[in-house]
């Protein structure tokens, strides 16, 4: 066993795939999130195996490549493109005398450098506490000996149990923090649904551009580097648009391939923003070759959020750099199905912005619906999100609810609660503008 380094950033990249070897665009985004990082690409190797080894992912050959490189080139890291369980992580790292990374290691490792926020740390440290929990049998050599010396001799406790058992209580605290964020996220989203003000919320895959957007578009000074994951912590900011009307557009974290799984549930309340959104404005760098890629990547994101049936606005930044004039693409409708801008320069914002007022007027309809006795869960819902007008009790029991809210919201909210058409009463239909002030 061997103790650690605690330092050192030179790196060797291990491309490995059990899908044949990764694509040029797929090694180029993988070196460019280690050096976000901070890492010093010192070598490269790629690996391709139909069945990974059991023990060290990449087979006895490519290892024995691998520890050559690192002696050649004085790494003093290996991370791997592949998802490595943690004992392949504890074999490699005795092989090799030298810390080991995965990408969702590498990922949890920029987080960490980027929250800011009192929220964005919080859902940081949850997310490496998750993603260390599986990993406490590592290469520390403290954690396998039994406390000793005099008034330290406990009931038999290993350093290991130890660790395990604080590390839990520290996710269970963190867990109930982030609880009492997200009861004011849902408060404050609440409120605003209230006030009739819709909500854009501004998703793309990383560094397309999306804070340089919010700024340009809301006068805001969020941070903008050409990195991935410049920018972690979401911000919300009131977006005026044509005649007066007003909106709140909502950042969120840029999404990535492969985004790690302990990442998706800790800022969930943060990309509840996508979920619950009136409108998403899709953001597409449109100088990537690899752009439709990266386009079914996010939606598979927003698919695991059940964010997929919110409407869309694609939004394709950076025409700067293809020397394209800004310009507008329409759905049958009439509404702004998808729009060419620079962000950078500003040409097409004034398109984006009338697309976005004229998506978002819509129907607004008065209803009423019947719940039954057995339908409180869905009645307390309905007060959350703000629809109700008036309410009245039923002799027969359950109650009658006069409702006012957005058709697409009701439609959603109907199929979300397994409630019926039949239940419905239709009472009038009125149009209405997203702005609050008509």
């Amino acid at each position: 066993m061997f103790e650690r380094p605690q330092s050192g950033e030179r790196a060797v990249l291990v491309h490995a795939s059990p899908d044949g070897l990764p694509d040029k665009s797929e090694r180029e985004e993988f070196a460019e999130l280690a050096r976000s990082a901070g890492a010093v690409i010192t070598g490269e190797l790629v690996s391709s195996r139909r069945r990974p080894d059991p023990r060290y992912f990449i087979g006895k050959g490519k290892l024995d490549e691998l520890r050559k490189l690192i002696e050649e080139n004085e790494a003093e890291l290996v991370i791997s493109s592949a998802a490595l369980n943690p004992s392949q992580e504890r074999n490699l790292e005795k092989e090799l005398r030298c810390r080991v990374l995965d990408r969702a290691g590498l990922i949890l490792d920029i987080f960490a450098q980027r929250a800011r926020s009192f929220e964005g740390k919080l859902q940081v440290e949850l997310a490496q506490l998750q993603h260390l929990s599986t990993r406490l049998v590592r290469g520390w050599t403290h954690l396998e000996r039994q406390k000793g010396g005099i008034g330290l001799r406990g009931p038999g406790e290993t350093q290991l149990e130890t660790d395990r058992r604080l590390v839990g209580q520290r996710i269970r605290q963190l867990t109930e923090r982030l609880e009492h964020v997200d009861t004011r996220r849902t408060i404050n989203r609440r409120n605003r649904m209230r006030a009739e003000i819709p909500t854009v919320a501004l998703v793309g895959y990383t560094n397309a551009g999306k804070s340089t957007l919010f700024n340009a578009l809301t006068n805001a000074s969020v941070y903008v580097e050409d990195q991935l994951f410049a920018t972690l912590d979401p911000t919300v900011r009131r977006l005026d648009l044509p005649e007066g009307e007003h909106v709140v557009l909502a950042d969120t974290v840029g999404f990535v391939r492969d985004l790690p799984h302990e990442l998706i549930a800790a800022f969930r309340s943060t990309l509840q923003e996508a979920r619950e959104a009136d409108l998403i404005l899709h953001l597409i760098d449109a100088s990537d070759p690899n752009r439709w890629q990266r386009v079914r990547q996010v939606n598979s994101v927003l698919k695991q959020l059940e964010a997929d049936q919110v409407p869309q606005i694609r939004v394709y930044n950076k025409i700067d750099k293809l020397d394209r004039k800004p310009r507008i693409t329409n759905n049958r409708e009439g509404e702004g199905r998808a729009v060419w801008i620079s962000a950078v320069t500003g040409e097409g914002l004034p398109l984006l912005k009338d697309a976005i007022a004229r998506r978002l007027r819509q129907e607004t309809v008065h209803r009423f619906i019947r719940l039954e006795p057995g339908q409180g869960r869905q009645r307390a819902k309905l007060f959350e999100l703000g629809a109700v007008l008036n309410e009245e009790a039923l002799e027969e029991g359950g109650w009658s609810l006069e409702l006012k809210m957005a058709e697409k919201d009701l439609r959603r909210f109907l199929k979300r609660e397994n409630l019926t058409e039949e239940q419905l009463i239709p009472e009038s239909i009125t149009q209405s503008a997203p702005a609050a002030n008509e």
